[in-house]
C-alpha cells in the first residue's frame, strides 16, 4: 500500500480504529470501566489468553456487560500505564481486523514492597463499523506473550 492509493475514507477508518485502540488503553489507565465497555459492541466477545502456548482462552466473556468485572479488576493496582506500539489493520467494508502490541505496566504493593509487573500483550481484534460511522470492538483477544514481576524503587 502506497500513500497515493489510500482513499480519504480508508485513511479516516484507519485513524478511527487506531483512536479506538488508544481509547481502550486510556480508559484502562484512568479506571473508566464504563468508558472502556462503551468501546465494544453489545454482543462482543472478549477472550483472554494468559498462556501463549494454549489454544484455549483462560477466560471468555460474551456481551458488553460481562466486561465490567475484568475492567474493574484493574483497581487492584495502584497505577497502570498501557503503552501502545505498532498495529496493523485490514479493512473489509464495515468490518476490519487488526493486531496491536502493548506493554502494560502494573504498579502495586506486596507486603510493603512496591512491585512492578510488566506484560507484553498482543491484541487480535475484530472491529465493526456502527450505523453512525464509528468503529467498535466486535471481538478482542488479549494475548499475554510474557510477563515480568520485580521490586520497584521510586
Amino acid at each position: 500500500m502506497s500513500p497515493e492509493t489510500v482513499s480519504l475514507e480508508e485513511a479516516a477508518d484507519r485513524l478511527a480504529i487506531r483512536e479506538l485502540v488508544d481509547a481502550y488503553a486510556h480508559c484502562a489507565d484512568r479506571r473508566d470501566a464504563q468508558g472502556q465497555m462503551a468501546l465494544f459492541t453489545a454482543d462482543t466477545r472478549f477472550l483472554i489468553y494468559l498462556d501463549r502456548t494454549s489454544d484455549q482462552p483462560s477466560q471468555e466473556l460474551h456481551g458488553r456487560e460481562s466486561l465490567a468485572p475484568v475492567f474493574d479488576n484493574l483497581n487492584t493496582y495502584d497505577v497502570t500505564t498501557h503503552f501502545n506500539g505498532q498495529s496493523t489493520i485490514a479493512l473489509d467494508g464495515d468490518r476490519a481486523t487488526g493486531e496491536s502490541y502493548c506493554i502494560a505496566h502494573h504498579l502495586y504493593d506486596v507486603d510493603g514492597q512496591r512491585t512492578l509487573m510488566k506484560a507484553a500483550i498482543r491484541y487480535l481484534d475484530e472491529f465493526a463499523r456502527q450505523p453512525d460511522g464509528s468503529w467498535l470492538f466486535a471481538e478482542r483477544r488479549l494475548m499475554v506473550d510474557w510477563t515480568e514481576t520485580r521490586p520497584s524503587t521510586p
